[in-house]
């Protein structure tokens, strides 16, 4: 995700990235051990029961765990970074982090045989950076409370959203690249990779500017003034997604790639038939959207406000997932009026009964266990089989299901609750098995 609206993005440094020795044991280290993993068959076997789970003729529940308190994960010193070069410290924090869950809580993961390499890519995003006051409980831990300032109050703030401009600083990309290829020779490949994942979500950037309950009430009190922002941000997001296809800096995730705020986007519907290997488009790729401020809003608002202007966006693309932490359950009859709709997200707040029943088989469940239940004073392993079970139950095994633990903000500084709470997932997924 190139955005994040609490700063401007960092323009990329052109320069050449010169590492010590000891840099370098530590990441060829890292590297060999990430060889290995990728080279284990279980990862052939995950990536086909993705595929057909996403082709929806799957096998079993998939499972993956994702947004991670790392803050309070580090065991035995395993996630410790030891590289001083600044970029190197931030490969090695990457390598170390596969490697750990790996090792400590993979559920269907999926390693890749190869180093990626970002390209370095900067886009001047939106044109408002939110103004907050924040609290904290942990300084070490990202997820804190923000109260943000309101900066859209009236119809002529439409003018504050700009449309983005993407450029490419293609020295900074071939920098790091020659530094992999230098760490990583005879170990393992290093690819290039551009952008993929694309969280696309207004909603989430206008409520940090507008206010919740202020663009809430607009619904009803200034819906034109409403449907005029809305458009413009899904307008700012096509404007950079031509870009992205203009300067070829799109890479597939139909792979061990997140798509939406699920799994992995596995399938075998794309790229498609009509698929350049030299140049990937939008229509290649899984697109997403969410409006997850809409968990109180009627459904007809809901299309009206939201899904309606989304479908510019999403038609582009060759799959897509709908959905979050937003409550879904009375508007899948909604989403069924996405034409390219695949996944859709059913988190803690619906009425999983509902939902289950009126997806059936069409498309696919993405089931979000609440990540409550790792927060508490003591982790209840016999109610996080339950929470899991009741739910995979409810489906009588015919649903296309995964399992996404992800939102997990604490574990309490105890790791071996994402751990125990992984082997109970996998094992209620192996009993639901085809």
């Amino acid at each position: 995700m190139l955005h994040d609206p609490s700063h401007r993005p960092v323009v990329p440094e052109e320069k050449e990235i010169v590492l010590s020795r000891g840099d370098k044991d530590i990441l060829r280290r890292l590297g060999g051990r990430i060889a290995e993993i990728s080279g284990d068959k279980i990862n052939e076997i995950n990536a086909r029961n993705w595929t057909l789970l996403n082709d929806k003729k799957s096998v079993k529940p998939m499972v993956w765990i994702n947004e991670v308190p790392w803050h309070e994960m580090n065991v035995n010193e395993e996630l410790t970074v030891r590289c001083t070069h600044p970029w190197a410290r931030n490969l090695e924090e990457t390598l170390r982090r596969t490697i750990f869950q790996w090792d400590h809580f993979r559920g269907d993961m999926v390693v890749s045989p190869f180093i990626e390499c970002p390209l370095a890519i900067h886009s001047t995003d939106f044109g408002i950076v939110e103004d907050v006051d924040t609290a904290m409980t942990d300084d070490k831990n990202d997820i804190y409370s923000r109260h943000f300032k309101i900066q859209i109050k009236e119809p002529e703030d439409i003018e504050k959203i700009k449309m983005p401009v993407v450029t490419h600083f293609e020295k900074a990309t071939q920098y790091s690249y020659d530094a992999m290829c230098d760490i990583f020779e005879g170990i393992i490949p290093v690819k290039k990779v551009g952008q993929t994942h694309i969280w696309y979500t207004p909603w989430d950037y206008l409520i940090r500017w507008w206010g919740v309950q202020e663009a809430i009430m607009d619904l009803v009190m200034r819906p034109d003034m409403v449907h005029d922002i809305y458009e413009k941000m899904v307008q700012a997001w096509m404007t950079e997604l031509d870009q992205f296809e203009e300067q070829n800096l799109l890479s597939l995730d139909c792979n061990n790639t997140r798509v939406g705020s699920g799994g992995y986007g596995y399938t075998t519907e794309l790229p498609g038939t009509d698929y350049d290997p030299g140049h990937v488009l939008a229509k290649n790729m899984w697109g997403c959207s969410n409006a997850q401020i809409f968990s109180t809003v009627s459904p007809q608002m809901h299309w009206d406000f939201a899904i309606e202007h989304d479908l510019k966006w999403l038609k582009r693309f060759g799959l897509t997932y709908y959905g979050c932490c937003e409550p879904l359950d009375l508007k899948v009859s909604y989403l069924r009026r996405i034409p390219n709709l695949r996944k859709i997200s059913v988190s803690p707040w619906c009425k999983s009964g509902r939902i289950i029943e009126d997806i059936g088989t069409d498309y696919v469940i993405s089931r979000k266990p609440n990540p409550a239940i790792v927060a508490g004073n003591i982790f209840d392993e016999a109610q996080a089989e339950k929470e899991i079970r009741d739910f995979m139950d409810l489906t009588e095994g015919r649903s296309h299901v995964e399992l996404i633990f992800k939102d997990i903000s604490t574990v309490r500084y105890d790791p071996e609750r994402l751990f125990k709470w992984e082997k109970i997932a996998m094992r209620v997924a192996g009993d639901f098995a085809k």
